[in-house]
């Protein structure tokens, strides 16, 4: 890590824990300052918004139009505020990385960090950040260790293990390398490397802080619970995929302390933590979080939007605002009395890909995934997956030591899905591993495109 970006990123853990300080004026004051300079950039030097926001200078913010991904991919040399960099410049970066496994922490041109997304979603995203931008994407996942109590500084190294992605074109890849110093020795494990070979380097390693899949994490919580894991974390960050409240519960077990669940997003960084009470925080000084229907209109608070609008208040280089992302969130109508000045997630149901569409007798209808996890959120269960085939649903299941009763849970599942309105076929399989993507995640809902 090179000594300015240290700097840059405990100075800002330092103004991220005083804003934590803040009255909620405050922080709103903060806000529409950070939004108008945004605005403000992206009018003056990105030929994409100067021509998206003609005549809307003195417009709310919900009032501009939305951007998805294809839109920003599509032109995203005129959606860039410098001419100093382009995709194609990106790209080649990229595919260099991946080609020489190279370290993705080392910035391109000494100047620019860049990541993709895997395309899960629809097309293949990538995102540029300069110096003091990737700075605050730095500290944004920070904030969730500050949160936890964690400590750390020049004189108290955080060591930290994180199990997720080694593609070299992941966030998470160039996070890990970028922090990696020696005042936050950085230990990265491949998601897809056998929980063994874990275990083994985690045992040396001794982490403070463990960041990681929960699809990963439940198991090192057993490895735990049986004493062939043997560390002692102070804090445990579950990111990335859904955390039931079951493998919530056996981390728990595992290590003494509640894991905390961390609201991510590439195009964003981190979006919230949770508090000391357990309730999960936007990072509203860094993020503006719209939840929307289909039709763009918000909806109420308790309420899960159909997708979710975020406008990047630290983005200068690539301006999201009003960014589309396809996470199914709901703000909470109650402040949290832990004293922190940031509005709180009722829920995040994750993406609306993950809502399967099936035959309901004469008519189609929407299958939640909540659907599957109140049958599969089991002890017994210690991992699963549902697959839409032409046949119909095929569930795989990663079952505990005891085993599982498949006759009995298929039942469960044909009442669950009848319940809903669902008539579909459903076969239950047991496996012994789950597949996991090219980036070491193991996706809930694999839908037929």
């Amino acid at each position: 890590m090179d000594v300015d970006l240290l700097a840059r990123v405990l100075v800002g853990r330092r103004a991220l824990a005083r804003r934590d300080m803040w009255t909620r004026a405050e922080l709103v004051a903060h806000q529409q300052r950070r939004l108008d300079a945004v605005r403000r950039a992206a009018a003056e030097r990105s030929p994409f918004y100067r021509r998206q926001h003609a005549g809307l200078d003195a417009a709310l913010l919900q009032e501009l139009p939305s951007v998805t991904k294809e839109t920003v991919m599509a032109q995203f040399d005129a959606v860039l505020t410098t001419r100093d960099i382009n995709l194609a410049v990106i790209e080649q970066r990229l595919h260099d990385l991946t080609a020489s496994d190279g370290d993705p922490g080392q910035p391109l041109e000494r100047r620019w960090w860049v990541a993709a997304t895997a395309g899960t979603t629809g097309r293949r995203g990538v995102f540029v950040w300069d110096r003091a931008e990737w700075a605050t994407v730095l500290v944004s996942y920070a904030r969730a260790t500050q949160w936890a109590g964690v400590r750390a500084g020049l004189l108290t190294p955080l060591r930290m293990a994180v199990v997720s992605s080694r593609v070299p074109t992941h966030q998470s890849a160039v996070v890990g390398a970028s922090l990696r110093s020696r005042t936050v020795p950085t230990l990265r494990l491949d998601a897809r490397a056998p929980i063994a070979e874990m275990v083994t380097a985690l045992n040396e390693f001794q982490p403070r802080v463990l960041v990681g899949y929960p699809s990963v994490l439940r198991p090192l919580a057993g490895a735990q619970l049986v004493g062939s894991l043997r560390i002692a974390p102070e804090a445990v960050m579950s990111a990335s995929e859904v955390l039931s409240p079951v493998a919530a519960l056996e981390m728990e077990r595992a290590w003494s302390c509640a894991p905390n669940d961390v609201y991510a997003a590439t195009e964003t960084a981190g979006i919230s933590s949770q508090c000391r009470l357990g309730r999960r925080h936007v990072y509203e000084d860094l993020v503006i979080v719209e939840p929307v229907d289909g039709d763009g209109a918000p909806v109420s608070d308790g309420t899960p939007g159909d997708r979710l609008l975020v406008t990047v208040l630290f983005a200068r280089t690539l301006p999201l605002i009003r960014y589309e992302l396809s996470d199914r969130v709901a703000l909470d109508p109650d402040p949290c009395p832990c004293g922190l000045p940031f509005r709180t997630l009722a829920l995040v149901e994750g993406r609306r890909e993950d809502v399967l569409t099936v035959q309901g007798g004469t008519s189609r209808v929407l299958l939640h995934p909540n659907v599957f996890h109140a049958v599969l959120d089991t002890p017994e269960v210690v991992q699963w997956q549902v697959e839409q085939r032409d046949g119909g649903l095929h569930v795989r299941l990663v079952a505990a030591s005891g085993g599982l009763d498949l006759i009995a849970l298929r039942s469960q599942l044909a009442t669950a899905l009848a319940s809903a309105g669902a008539r579909v076929e459903i076969g239950v399989e047991l496996v012994a591993r789950i597949p996991r993507t090219a980036l070491g995640k193991s996706p809930l809902i694999r839908r037929q495109d």
